[in-house]
């Protein structure tokens, strides 16, 4: 069974940095998507950033492109978020998810993840 366990959200000033942690577990083949998404209130669940598995390769929404970077231990079976120089719009519910093999133009649909952590709160606010 696979699991995913978010940490690492809080109140933060904006201008802040967080790292949000994702360890996953249970799964089963190395060649997965592990994804970061958020949904704020009243707002649709939208794609942050995700690294595919094994190629490592990265992909970032516009909106946190430059300010947040995806980092993953395999020895760990952790996989990190990085957000730096955050703004209140940033505020919102952070999930991870895991899928399998994905093609790039669909790496930020939600339907398409098959597992998710349940969730870890960002507020970013002065």
């Amino acid at each position: 069974q696979v699991q995913l366990v978010e940490s690492g959200g809080a109140l933060v000033q904006p201008g802040g940095s967080l790292r949000l942690s994702c360890t996953v577990s249970g799964l089963t083949s190395d060649h997965y998507v592990i994804g970061w998404f958020r949904q704020a209130p009243g707002k649709e669940r939208e794609g942050v950033s995700c690294v595919s598995s094994p190629s490592g390769n990265t992909y970032y929404a516009d909106s946190v492109k430059g300010r947040a970077t995806i980092s993953r231990d395999s020895a760990k079976n952790t996989v990190y978020l990085q957000l730096n120089s955050l703004k209140p719009e940033d505020t919102a519910n952070y999930y991870c998810a895991a899928t399998g093999v994905l093609p790039r133009a669909s790496v930020f649909v939600p339907r398409l993840y098959n597992y998710w952590g349940q969730g870890t709160q960002v507020t970013v606010s002065s």
